[in-house]
């Protein structure tokens, strides 16, 4: 096969993609965004065993999370720059790292460097969605998105779960261990199953980061999207921040722990990400995104009147995680289809505004629930998803495409 020909099929798909290679890349995403989420449930035992204040306490998960941009910014655009098996490898060895780190530490300091290079380097996961859609043929470029990032959703919903049990069974750190064996052992499996794909070209990393603002200005649609991704994300904050003071409190008085069980019924969610990756290999992408961002504004009706329900809040859940999955998998889509020799800084570009707009929902939560509780907290969850409802439409209506 001539250079040209291997660029042609690298830029088009249609590489060495199996299901089994999928879900073994959505297992090792799902764990990747994991180590993030695990602190939530278990902050007032490690504040205890390192005798933090609260405030210095907040700053575990907040740690993590500025990691995470970092990583955003900075690491997911290598993708396109190296040779992308070599590169997802060492950021899961290197997870399995930090969170090795955090399993050990003996102090604050130790602590904080754990969580950060966990945080820095889960971004691997990010890596790994555009890989996918690179490997994949064409018309199944939705699908392998979908299924990776369905392994995603998993990783981010069952977290608090698994780490509130496994704290039960072994102590806070038991959780950092099993994560960390288990990143290691998935750098292993993708050394050993993943193709090499070398990068689109010999770009440097200067130039490419640059380039960015390029990819900004030129592509009206990003920023739409971009808009309806971060809307969305801030929607799902605001029920996931707002959840846990409602069911911790009267008249529901649940325990951390079942709280965190309650991510079980999220996760049905995750079923959504397949199933709109399908649909827009059929060409619905568009539709996908309209109907999902009608269903996450419909979700706060069921939602408004759980105070007082149970069956409301489980039916508004399933159906807010429903659509939030739909509008990320189709932008996705839309995203990578723009350049796709710069599917990873595109995806840096997306991704970082996707999750600001989940850090501007938990700041807002915060305030709102402290003055005015669960009915407020669920006017700025609609508030948040007509956002992304205009947006969704208005690309429609002044980006036209076929």
């Amino acid at each position: 096969m001539t250079s040209t020909a291997r660029d042609a099929r690298r830029d088009s798909g249609g590489g060495p993609v199996t299901r089994p290679i999928l879900l073994l890349m959505a297992t090792a995403t799902g764990l990747s965004v994991a180590g993030n989420y695990f602190a939530q449930p278990l902050l007032d035992v490690i504040a205890e065993r390192f005798a933090m204040s609260s405030a210095t306490a907040a700053l575990v998960v907040t740690t993590s999370q500025l990691g995470y941009v970092c990583g955003l910014l900075l690491l997911v655009p290598l993708g396109d720059l190296l040779e992308r098996r070599r590169l997802t490898v060492t950021l899961c060895a290197a997870t399995a790292l930090g969170l090795a780190c955090v399993a050990v530490a003996p102090n604050t300091p130790v602590l904080f460097a754990g969580l950060a290079v966990t945080g820095l380097c889960s971004v691997g996961a990010q890596v790994m969605v555009p890989f996918a859609a690179t490997m994949a043929a064409p018309d199944a470029r939705g699908r392998a998105v979908g299924t990776v990032m369905a392994g995603l959703l998993l990783g981010i919903l069952l977290a608090r779960t698994a780490a509130g049990s496994l704290a039960e069974l072994g102590g806070w750190r038991t959780v950092y261990w099993v994560n960390a064996a288990l990143m290691l052992t998935m750098a292993l499996l993708l050394r050993r199953v993943l193709p090499r794909f070398p990068a689109a070209g010999n770009t440097r990393y200067l130039a490419a980061f640059r380039s960015m603002g390029r990819l900004w200005a030129q592509y009206p649609v990003l920023r739409w999207r971009t808009l309806t991704g971060a809307s969305s994300f801030a929607a799902f904050t605001v029920l996931w921040i707002s959840l846990t003071f409602l069911l911790s409190g009267p008249p529901y008085g649940w325990s951390a722990q079942a709280i965190g069980l309650l991510g079980l019924a999220g996760a049905a969610g995750a079923a959504a990400a397949s199933v709109a990756g399908r649909l827009a290999d059929r060409g619905l992408v568009h539709t996908v995104t309209l109907a999902g961002a009608v269903l996450l504004l419909a979700s706060w009706a069921l939602l408004a009147p759980a105070a007082h329900g149970l069956v409301w809040l489980v039916a508004g859940i399933l159906l807010l995680d429903l659509a939030v999955q739909a509008v990320h998998i189709s932008n996705q889509n839309v995203v990578y289809a723009l350049e796709p020799e710069a599917r990873s800084r595109l995806n840096s570009l997306y991704m970082t505004s996707y999750f600001l707009g989940g850090v501007a929902g938990s700041a807002l939560t915060s305030v709102v629930w402290a003055h005015a509780g669960w009915t407020w907290a669920c006017a700025l969850g609609a508030a948040f998803s007509t956002v992304a409802l205009l947006s969704c439409l208005a690309e429609r209506v002044l980006h036209r495409r076929p």
